[in-house]
């Protein structure tokens, strides 16, 4: 469980990265829906593991943001007012897609009666 400030710069760094996210000019990224689920900074603020989900085929997003990692951490460094920016870890969140396959699995089931 996370202090208060902790879940704070979570928040605050998941903000961030999803308005930068939209300045970001490559087109692995922008032609792709990326949404930011959450983000984890280290109690140190030296890591920041972020995970995003894309809806529809992921076509090199992971590579387009592990490129465009050091631009997004200097924006960063410009908007949050921390003492260290933590170096960005970009992970992908399936269960958006895991939640879809479940509820597709219910529809199909059949209830027989005895």
């Amino acid at each position: 469980m996370g202090s208060f400030r902790q879940d704070k710069i979570n928040e605050e760094t998941s903000r961030e990265i999803t308005e930068i996210l939209r300045t970001v000019k490559d087109p692995r990224i922008t032609q792709a829906f990326v949404s930011i689920t959450g983000c984890e900074v280290t109690k140190d603020l030296s890591y920041a593991k972020v995970y995003y989900s894309v809806l529809g085929t992921d076509n090199g997003v992971n590579k387009g943001l592990a490129s465009a990692a050091g631009y997004i951490r200097k924006e960063l460094a410009s908007r949050l007012n921390l003492r260290i920016t933590p170096k960005l870890v970009f992970i992908p969140d399936h269960s958006a897609e895991n939640a879809l396959h479940i509820s597709e699995m219910l529809k199909n089931i059949t209830y027989s009666e005895d």
